[in-house]
């Protein structure tokens, strides 16, 4: 009796105390890591972009290949490929896709109905059909969007004050681009204002492209204006060559074509738009529901001037526009 009751003390010590191991404790498995389906068009895996997302799922606090594996498709700007990418990850049960653009999320909406979809740069969500408002995106979707009509008019603008003889400008556009089409509607709308005569060029090929500057040269333009495309980035030494060329200054939207040679950028920081897009995928994995989280526009943008390639197109860029400038190449 006595040894039953010194015993039952002891059991009773030990799971007090937490000690006691409990049957099948000592098989159990770690948790599996949540799996990230990153679906690039605009960039690469190793681009500085696609960086900060990483950089993104650290300041979260996770880490990969114990919290979270990332599934990394680009299609490096060639649009055909992304329906096959996207559908990979989804064959792949992804626990969120990330996509870096309008095409990207367009095809990954079009491919699940459950698999919570981020978008990272999408130039006009609800216009594009993809959500249903800003506030309240609904369904599996959430993520990103430009800021479109005050983004084209500032570019333009900008061209303008850069170049203040500017009457002439030809506008690139990819009429593979579903939201190219109300890009050019707005430039259409200030254009007047500015006292600036658009003509359009549409390249949806490398082929296209020589011929777009030729009509650019038969429209006597003085600029180009370079509406945003992962085609366009990702072939970018077919522009800014011919661009160079032709003496013709040109403005983008992201500074990796002024890095490289051309004149003029603005737009927002990309990387911070891919940094931010991991607080998204952060939620998402703590159980919130993509439709239910407000889809947020960026407040920075990033106006980046070439001084070199300013002097070799002849071109003096008033001290007003070189002054507000973040960063100036020379």
């Amino acid at each position: 009796m006595i040894r039953r009751v010194v015993a039952l003390a002891l059991a009773t010590l030990v799971a007090s105390l937490g000690l006691l191991v409990l049957p099948g404790t000592a098989d159990a498995q770690p948790t599996a890591p949540r799996r990230i389906g990153v679906l690039l068009v605009d960039f690469s895996p190793e681009s500085k972009e696609a960086q900060a997302f990483r950089h993104g799922l650290r300041d979260a606090g996770y880490t990969e290949g114990r919290d979270v594996v990332i599934e990394w498709r680009s299609a490096n700007g060639d649009y055909d490929k992304v329906p096959q990418l996207v559908a990979d990850l989804v064959q792949r049960q992804v626990d969120v896709i990330v996509a870096d653009s309008t095409i990207a999320s367009r095809a990954a909406i079009r491919a699940t109905s459950t698999i919570p979809i981020v978008m990272v740069i999408v130039a006009d969500p609800v216009g594009s059909g993809l959500v249903a408002s800003l506030a309240h995106p609904g369904g599996n979707v959430t993520g990103l969007s430009l800021m479109l009509t005050e983004l084209s008019a500032r570019q333009l603008q900008l061209l303008k004050e850069a170049v203040p003889r500017l009457k002439r400008v030809t506008v690139l556009w990819n009429s593979e681009s579903p939201f190219h089409p109300k890009v050019i509607e707005e430039l259409k709308a200030v254009a007047p204002s500015m006292s600036i005569e658009l003509n359009f060029a549409d390249a949806r090929t490398v082929a296209e492209i020589g011929p777009a500057f030729s009509a650019a040269s038969r429209a006597h333009s003085q600029a180009l204006y370079v509406i945003g495309d992962a085609f366009f980035l990702a072939h970018r030494m077919n522009l800014l060559k011919p661009a160079s060329t032709a003496r013709l200054p040109a403005i983008y939207n992201t500074r990796q074509y002024v890095d490289e040679g051309g004149l003029i950028s603005y737009g927002p920081k990309m990387g911070d738009l891919m940094r931010q897009s991991a607080g998204y995928v952060d939620k998402i994995l703590k159980g919130a529901k993509a439709g239910d989280l407000p889809i947020e526009q960026p407040t920075k943008f990033e106006l980046i001037i070439n001084l070199r390639t300013a002097k070799a197109l002849g071109i003096t860029i008033p001290q007003s526009v070189v002054f507000r400038a973040d960063e100036v190449i020379r």
